[in-house]
């Protein structure tokens, strides 16, 4: 049994950013992440890292408290500025770890970037590992895969191969979460690869593409689910999901106040009345990061790992 939740607020005010030390296109993750394009010149990396830079620093100057761990050059870890993939930080001290379905991102699971958070002054008290799971084919890549209403203790995912039923049911049973999941598909009828792309659920607000749920009565629940917790409806098309306008995530400053972070391109692509939706929950925080989104599929949201872990002395030990 799940041990009793601590009150979760939606949006947290620090995150973990890990600077890219060889990022490239990764060919083991190209199959399933239909939003990676390969190729690259030999300054991808450079590039990579200082579109990382500008949004760690975009994020500071917006009141946010961004922890950046440098990336190892050995092993290579292409997709290494994704660490939401592979952690999550959870009010009550929780980490959790997660399974990768490329090998060749299983090396980002360092424990010395949970211990570099333990000396900026967070408290861990447990640690949920699911990547046993990898050993027998199941994958769940944290908040990629699944997309919490943490105050409301929901976990939306959309079924795919990097989203297995095992791990997301071990998950629910520790967290102490119900499992929202649906079909959705991208171009060509394949899988969305992860729902970070199609659904963000801010706290008063949540933005999503309804139109790549295939299933109408999945469509007409997951519709409800939202309703219900009485946020703000923001559709999106499936054009804009494809400019990464979905993988944006609510966030607060140190002092309260109310952020959503997404990339330039993201920005770009919606229309002026989703703008100012989105700008009645908080202050837009943007930079580009055009590399990243090419040849790593992924977007901001991607990016930041939120910490939710409660804060204690810098000098005390996890």
């Amino acid at each position: 049994m799940a041990p009793q939740a601590e009150f979760e607020g939606q949006c947290a005010d620090a995150v973990l950013m890990i600077r890219p030390a060889s990022f490239c296109a990764n060919p083991e993750t190209a199959a399933s992440n239909r939003f990676q394009v390969g190729g690259g010149g030999a300054d991808t990396a450079e590039r990579a890292r200082r579109e990382s830079d500008a949004l760690a620093e975009a994020l500071s100057d917006a009141g946010v408290t961004v922890s950046v761990v440098e990336d190892t050059a050995e092993p290579a870890k292409p997709d290494a500025c994704f660490p939401n993939n592979w952690v999550s930080f959870h009010a009550d001290g929780t980490v959790v770890l997660y399974p990768l379905l490329a090998p060749n991102r299983r090396a980002e699971r360092r424990p010395e970037v949970i211990e570099e958070l333990c000396r900026a002054g967070f408290r861990r008290t447990r640690t949920v590992d699911l990547s046993h799971f990898e050993a027998e084919g199941e994958f769940l890549e944290g908040t990629g895969s699944l997309v919490l209403d943490r105050h409301n203790r929901i976990a939306y995912c959309c079924r795919s191969p990097r989203t297995g039923t095992r791990p997301l049911g071990e998950f629910a049973a520790e967290l102490g979460y119900r499992i929202v999941d649906f079909d959705a598909r991208g171009p060509g009828g394949v899988p969305v690869y992860h729902t970070n792309v199609l659904l963000s659920v801010g706290e008063n607000f949540a933005l999503y593409c309804a139109d790549v749920l295939p299933r109408l009565d999945e469509r007409s629940k997951l519709q409800n689910e939202l309703e219900c917790s009485g946020r703000e409806l923001i559709l999106i098309s499936g054009a804009q999901m494809r400019g990464f306008a979905g993988n944006l995530l609510a966030l607060r400053s140190v002092r309260g106040q109310p952020l959503i972070a997404l990339s330039a391109a993201a920005w770009s692509c919606l229309d002026p009345p989703q703008r100012r939706a989105l700008e009645r929950h908080g202050g837009i925080v943007t930079a580009p990061i055009p590399t990243i989104e090419r040849h790593g599929g992924g977007s901001v949201r991607c990016m930041l790992a939120e910490v939710f872990l409660p804060r204690r002395p810098a000098r005390a030990r996890c």
